[in-house]
């Protein structure tokens, strides 16, 4: 796939909006040549917590929800937007929107696909009360509260097939985010109990949990096709397993030894032959990922000045260059910002952006300076990580730089899995930095700001805070066109640059492989393969 440029241009304001997303036929998905009967497998990680849409955020659990929902858009390999279960969004003013469903969908329980699914949804997930991880993607509906019960006045159902949507400011780029999960519809059974729900949902989407037993814990979760999904991903073959590894290394041996179909993340390990190991099967291609570490504020020597001045040193002591050439073998590219070179916007060349080059002499002095404020002294610093996920030599290579150029110790932190480093950032116990990658859910430089760094934003683990961050932010979002937005969107970054809440490392690429049991094998602008397509022989 060739490299592609995404954004809020797609769906931009002029002087008045009055967009129509084009529906797209799927049915050149190769699968008259493969074999519906059969299940395509894959590497996952165990879901976090019940697979719920607005409360489900982290890759593993993302990649089941996108195959069992079916959203009001959904997005192509480059990045675009199809028409799902929209027929229409449309808007005069890009602040009030009307969507109009097609007729004829279901959920997998027989209940029909209203315009309540959508409301009850995305109410559930603004509620307060619900602690919904994504509650921050409905901020911008008319009443939205952070503090407390309130009723989204923002949306009316006009009919069973319409609906309204009054946001509090024009959005140029409302409708790109609709294929992300937390828009996805939920059936009336949902409402019941939604953790029990979450164990065994049901949904409108391209595959179905295959029966009650679907989700092994720790193992696996099942998926088969729904034979009555009608959308534009319709599935070439007959279902999807997820199995959880523990370690990267491992699902590469069982893709090797045709064991596994398809894999999306190819261990540090192999970088240097994967790619001749597997050939025309081997994917190596820019992906809306960003890779950094966080260092909690609530550290001591890292809040205010002296931590302003020790975030500077740390950043600047690392030799980005050397360690994505040595270990990652020209499948990362040193970080310039917070977002990724795939998404419209990004730039090289943000003003602060300086502090992200190796320096090491700049990095002393002001390492220097945040000592004479307050001394280091014998202190370990450490970055912790989850060792399932391929990460152990990097953190060590990152902690080794620092330590060279700092002459501090500092040591990579190993949790087994991440499930297990998350819990201590969770808990707000952490006892240094900690790894904080970003898969984007959907092509925009909000999506990489928002849920990260904006105050109380689901993602925002290490509690980051500021008042001029968020208000650039949020004036980005209000922007009438798409240009001023990304302006501001940019100046919101040049504050991170300031503060550094995490420290930007690289962006990765999608790096996979599949064996020979399958054809057709494509990734997304996200780098998650294109399972409805996928042949199996």
């Amino acid at each position: 796939m060739k490299t592609a440029r995404f954004g809020v241009g797609a769906v931009a304001l002029v002087s008045v909006v009055s967009l129509t997303l084009a529906g797209c036929a799927s049915s050149d998905n190769g699968g008259e040549s493969g074999d519906i009967n059969k299940v395509i497998t894959t590497n996952g990680s165990e879901p976090l917590g019940p697979l719920i849409t607005t409360g489900t955020t982290e890759v593993g659990g993302g990649k089941i929800l996108t195959s069992i929902y079916a959203g009001l858009v959904t997005y192509a390999a480059d990045g675009s937007i199809q028409n799902d279960v929209a027929d229409s969004i449309e808007s005069e003013d890009g602040q009030n929107w009307t969507v109009t469903l097609k007729d004829g969908w279901t959920f997998t329980n027989g209940e029909a696909v209203t315009s309540q699914s959508f409301i009850d949804a995305w109410t559930y997930g603004a509620t307060y009360s619900n602690a919904q991880a994504s509650s921050y993607f409905f901020d911008n509906i008319e009443g939205f509260n952070y503090e407390e019960d309130a009723e989204l006045t923002g949306l009316t159902a006009v009919d069973d097939l319409t609906f309204e949507v009054a946001l509090t400011s024009p959005e140029a780029d409302w409708p790109l985010r609709l294929g992300y999960t937390a828009f996805m519809p939920l059936p009336t059974v949902a409402f019941e109990d939604m953790e029990a729900y979450g164990e065994n949902p049901i949904g409108n989407g391209p595959y179905m949990m295959d029966g009650e037993d679907a989700w092994q814990h720790d193992v696996q979760i099942d998926l088969v096709t729904n034979p009555d999904y009608d959308g534009v991903r319709t599935p070439a073959n007959g279902g999807v397993t997820f199995k959880f590894y523990t370690s990267q290394d491992a699902a590469y041996a069982d893709v090797l030894g045709g064991n596994l179909d398809i894999l999306d993340a190819v261990p540090d390990s192999a970088f240097s032959i994967f790619e001749d190991e597997f050939g025309d099967r081997a994917i190596n291609q820019p992906a809306a990922i960003f890779q950094g570490f966080n260092i909690p504020f609530y550290l001591e020597h890292f809040s205010g000045e002296e931590g302003e001045l020790r975030r500077a040193a740390i950043s600047m002591s690392i030799d980005r260059d050397e360690i994505t050439d040595v270990i990652f073998q020209g499948t990362r590219t040193p970080a310039t910002d917070f977002t990724s070179p795939v998404v419209d916007g990004y730039s090289s060349s943000l003003e602060g952006s300086e502090v992200l080059a190796y320096n090491p002499e700049e990095a002393q002095k002001l390492w220097a300076e945040a000592d004479a404020i307050a001394p280091y002294g014998d202190t370990v610093f450490d970055i912790a990580y989850n060792a399932d996920g391929g990460h152990q030599a990097w953190a060590e290579a990152v902690a080794n730089s620092i330590k060279n150029t700092l002459g501090i110790e500092a040591i990579g932190k190993s949790y087994p899995d991440f499930k297990s480093s998350l819990e201590d950032r969770v808990a707000g116990t952490l006892t240094g930095g900690t790894r904080a990658g970003w898969q984007a859910d959907y092509p925009s430089l909000y999506n990489f700001l928002a849920p990260l760094y904006q105050t109380g934003a689901g993602s925002n683990f290490e509690g980051y805070k500021s008042a001029e961050f968020d208000s650039i932010l949020k004036e980005g979002a209000a922007a009438e066109s798409v240009d001023e937005a990304t302006a501001l969107y940019q100046q919101a970054q040049e504050v991170l640059l300031k503060d550094l809440p995490s420290i930007p490392l690289w962006y990765s690429n999608a790096t996979g492989v599949s064996a020979d049991t399958v054809e057709n094998v494509e990734f997304g602008w996200d780098s998650v393969p294109l399972y409805f397509q996928v042949t199996k022989g």
